[in-house]
């Protein structure tokens, strides 16, 4: 059984930066694309960003563009999500999840999600 275990959530002001972290367990990482996505209140859960496999291939929502990069470590089976520069209408639960069908921004492709780490930004 996979799990999926975010952290590093919390409160913050904006423009500032937090860290992400994203530990699986069950299975190895390196077996999974891996995705962040967040759910703001009253809003449908949206794709923010993705990693392949090995690390080399990301992609990102146009909204976390250049301010927020995915990163992992296979070694550690964590992936990560820094966040910089942070604004008020990041605020949301990020999710974590994982994908055995390759890369993508759809939820749908992904199969397995952690329970979500609230991040809260104040203006």
């Amino acid at each position: 059984q996979v799990q999926l275990v975010e952290s590093g959530g919390g409160l913050v002001q904006a423009g500032d930066s937090l860290r992400l972290s994203c530990v699986v367990s069950g299975r190895t990482a390196s077996t999974y694309s891996m995705g962040w996505f967040r759910q703001a209140p009253g809003k449908e859960r949206e794709f923010g960003a993705a990693i392949s496999r090995e690390g080399v291939t990301t992609y990102y929502a146009d909204s976390m563009e250049g301010r927020f990069t995915i990163s992992r470590d296979n070694a550690k089976n964590t992936v990560y999500l820094q966040m910089n520069s942070l604004r008020p209408e990041d605020t949301a639960v990020y999710y974590c999840a994982a994908s055995t069908r390759g890369l993508g921004t759809t939820a749908s492709r992904y199969a397995y999600w952690g329970q979500g780490t609230q991040v809260t930004v104040s203006s």
